[in-house]
């Protein structure tokens, strides 16, 4: 069941693990953007900007809570790399304390301050009461989502990336159905399709405890494993904490973004919220190749296999720049008919028109850069999987700078369009730090 990573040729090892989470994040975005072309076709375009203007926000919570969990799977990855199993499983234990510990105390903070937090962002009058709704039930769910973060982490980390692939396939489908029932048959509205993503990730979460218990042998924990430790409790924090603000850091400058779009009326809030669904959903490669890249780091660092970073590295690059050409292609023939996947057909001709124009504007600015934000996902996450997680965090800070600039200053001079490039200027200071920051890495792993 597991796959050790620090053996082999790095382009084929790569790649094989890669695939699998690769599809576990495509189902997962899947399951994300049909929850959204389900509310844009039932529930128009008022709704899609309530979900959409939520995004920003989503990103900074939830993907604190994923970047958290992803870190504290670092540790397990490198003991497994050592072949010291009663350090990986001590590991395991600490990290599920620390996971329902922030489970309770984010879930109680966010739930409490989710309207102020609506405010502050200028989120249009029209679409507060919608984006409320919805939101609280995500933010509700938190326990849920660091419950599968963890478990999914903790499996990659020992070299499987195959299980949780079915675990999100099932819960995308799950996910799908639930959405069609609570809002197309219970007329439940908008948090209908927020209560069908909490449910299953609920159940996907559930099952991959009891599978895990069952098939992992080497994870199952003995009464000396079941120590709390303020020592690799702080080493787990020590990662997990610097890739969880890493995420919430960059999500800073994609808050100060949203609210200067908010500004510009709910057609170009929908407008936003679109793009970056689709966005999302073609960029899952690298998301797949970041995740990749931090479990080969972690296991060929904990088995002394310096000399295999380099390649490794070089390795899953070219597999992102081979994929960032084809997906350019798609978007620049394609980016009409995926944007009319969440037009209502009650729309009017002319909301639909400039939706679709300026979508398509986004899309082909973002898909033109993607080569960045390959480097900024193999280089960080493979820098955070060597163990400096504290130091990829600075990378977040760029990407808060590129955004927040655009938001604050260009966005008020020339609209949507300055919009469409504060991804890319984002990626492109981040790199700017990254890559040689990777470099003085190797030299201090070397000395040691």
């Amino acid at each position: 069941m597991t796959k050790d990573l620090t053996v082999g040729r790095p382009l084929k090892v790569i790649f094989d693990f890669a695939v699998p989470v690769f599809f576990g994040y495509l189902f997962q975005q899947f399951y994300n953007l049909v929850d959204t072309i389900i509310v844009g076709q039932f529930l128009g375009v008022s709704a899609l900007a309530a979900v959409g203007s939520t995004g920003s926000l989503n990103f900074m919570i939830i993907g604190f809570c994923m970047g958290l969990c992803s870190g504290f799977a670092i540790p397990v990855a490198q003991k497994f790399g050592a072949k010291d199993f009663c350090g990986m499983r001590q590991f395991v234990f600490n990290s599920a304390v620390l996971g329902g510990i922030f489970a309770i105390v984010l879930t109680a903070v966010t739930v409490i301050f989710c309207r102020p937090l609506l405010l502050l962002l200028k989120t249009p009058a029209d679409v507060i009461d919608g984006a409320y709704d919805y939101f609280v039930v995500i933010l509700a769910g938190i326990p849920v989502v660091i419950l599968y973060d963890l478990l999914s982490g903790i499996i990659r980390s020992v070299g499987d990336s195959k299980t949780p692939l079915y675990f999100l396939i099932f819960s995308a489908i799950l996910n799908i159905i639930l959405d069609l029932i609570f809002i197309a048959c219970f007329d439940w509205g908008i948090p209908g399709a927020a209560y069908a993503t909490v449910i299953s990730q609920g159940v996907a979460g559930i099952i991959c405890f009891f599978y895990m218990h069952r098939k992992f042998e080497i994870l199952r924990l003995n009464k000396e494993d079941r120590i709390f430790s303020s020592k690799r409790s702080l080493s787990l924090l020590g990662t997990g904490v610097p890739m969880g603000l890493q995420y919430s850091i960059t999500a800073i400058g994609s808050v100060i973004l949203q609210a200067a779009v908010n500004v510009l009326g709910s057609v170009y809030v929908a407008s936003i919220a679109t793009g970056a669904k689709i966005n999302i959903f073609f960029a899952t490669p690298f998301d797949a190749l970041g995740t990749t890249m931090a479990t080969y780091g972690g296991q060929n660092v904990g088995a002394g296999r310096t000399e295999r970073l380099n390649i490794g590295l070089f390795s899953a690059c070219l597999i992102g720049f081979i994929y960032s050409a084809f997906a350019f292609v798609v978007m620049f023939f394609g980016s009409e008919a995926l944007t009319n996947l969440f037009m209502s057909k009650n729309e009017a001709p002319e909301v639909i028109a400039l939706v679709c124009k300026n979508v398509r504007l986004f899309l082909l600015v973002n898909s033109a850069c993607y080569v960045l934000l390959v480097l900024v996902n193999v280089v960080r996450f493979m820098i955070q999987g060597m163990g400096f997680s504290t130091v990829a965090v600075f990378a977040g800070a760029f990407e808060l700078v590129g955004r927040g600039v655009i938001g604050i200053v260009f966005i008020p001079m020339f609209g949507f369009a300055a919009a469409c490039a504060a991804s890319p200027l984002a990626w492109l200071l981040a790199d700017s730090f990254l890559i040689p920051v990777f470099f003085w890495c190797c030299k201090k792993l070397k000395k040691k």
